[in-house]
């Protein structure tokens, strides 16, 4: 992000520049939240700068005492709140609670499949997961891997059962639970648990996938070793490497969790995340940052595809050419979406994310039932209020 908008500043927003020189500066990822606390109890926050999740929200400290900066608010006034993509707005919002991040970073999460294979097998994009368990059987009797699964980090394990959960309940199923009112030992909480268990009994994400680190889930995926995977659009790096995309692009597609039967939750809302937050301190607020922020909104989404094929959510204003398919597709999507929903762990302390992730295995291998696995994350979020 540094790079790009130092080729902002020399660029598109070269004027802004001269009025306001961009400087930065980096600190690493363990300070941030100590730094940024000490920079605002001497009230000296940087006019742009990274902050902490619980930091901005509106009960965090520099939430409650304003020192972030209404974006929406703001970039209305400036004229330019379009540039900001719906499903974006709607993911920054749910997450910090306000419009108080920029989304350089935003990613969609979804189901890559291998179109070749899914053709070979008559098979088409299953709106429904039990659509998508029957095809998985299919695959699987095909000889392919149904997911290629990254067990060792086990978030891509945990983010199906967060994807049941909204598809289930609806895109307030885990903030209920945040706020009391419910809980994940509920019957339909649990169902979600079981339906993922469910799937690694049937041997859906291969052998082995508990020790499967990323690289090794990702190159079974992009050598056609697996028919599906469970990712992000961060994938579109690895699929735009020709020395790791053995398939071939154009043999790419990416779906979403599909609905669950009598489910609340869309199949059009896609799981999504914007990144770090982004954050702007209103005290340092003035024109010559107005159009900086102006210059952002227009330029940055067609400076982060044209320069290293990022998909961010901001709106593409310029024509980029010699973009891949992939990113493309992605892009396509990415524009296309109104309201997102976020990740199982999203809304959790890190104790609690922790728990979750460490247990999953013990999920999915049967060493412990749904029941209680959510049981005990209930627990451990209970305590941690």
């Amino acid at each position: 992000m540094t790079a790009e908008l130092k080729e902002l500043a020399s660029g598109a927003c070269s004027a802004e520049n001269k009025a306001l020189p961009l400087k930065s500066q980096t600190v690493a990822q363990a300070d941030v939240v100590q730094k940024v606390t000490l920079l605002a109890s001497q009230n000296a926050l940087p006019v742009h700068f990274i902050a902490g999740t619980a930091m901005v929200t509106p009960s965090g400290d520099l939430g409650k005492n304003g020192l972030v900066l209404n974006y929406e608010k703001e970039l209305k006034k400036l004229g330019v709140w379009d540039d900001i993509l719906p499903g974006a707005a709607s993911t920054v919002t749910s997450v910090y609670g306000q419009m108080v991040s920029l989304p350089y970073q935003y990613n969609i999460e979804g189901i890559w499949f291998n179109k070749k294979i899914f053709d070979k097998l008559g098979l088409s994009e299953p709106t429904t997961f039990d659509e998508l368990m029957a095809d998985a059987g299919k695959i699987k009797d095909a000889g392919y891997t149904p997911f290629a699964t990254d067990g060792k980090d086990a978030w891509p394990v945990t983010r199906l059962i967060g994807d049941y959960i909204f598809r289930s309940m609806g895109p307030d199923a885990m903030k209920d639970v945040q706020d009391g009112k419910a809980k994940l030992t509920d019957a339909k909480y649990v169902k979600a648990a079981a339906a993922v268990q469910q799937m690694a009994q049937d041997g859906y994400f291969g052998q082995g996938f508990v020790s499967t680190d990323a690289a090794t889930a990702t190159n079974a995926f992009l050598t056609g070793k697996a028919a599906m995977m469970y990712d992000g659009s961060w994938l579109l790096s690895n699929i735009n490497d020709k020395s790791q995309d053995i398939i071939g692009s154009d043999n790419v597609g990416l779906m979403p969790f599909p609905a669950v039967a009598g489910g609340k939750g869309s199949i059009d809302q896609w799981p999504a995340n914007a990144g770090a937050a982004m954050a702007m301190n209103p005290k340092d607020y003035g024109p010559k940052v107005g159009q900086w922020l102006k210059c952002i909104a227009n330029n940055y989404g067609a400076l982060a595809l044209k320069k290293d094929g990022v998909v961010s959510g901001f709106k593409i204003n310029k024509t980029v050419t010699n973009v891949d398919g992939p990113t493309k597709m992605v892009q396509k999507k990415v524009s296309d979406i109104k309201q997102t929903v976020l990740w199982f762990e999203a809304l959790m302390d890190a104790k609690s994310t922790s728990l979750a992730q460490s247990n999953v295995s013990l999920l999915t291998t049967g060493q412990m039932t749904p029941k209680t696995y959510m049981s005990q994350l209930q627990a451990g979020i209970d305590a941690n209020k």
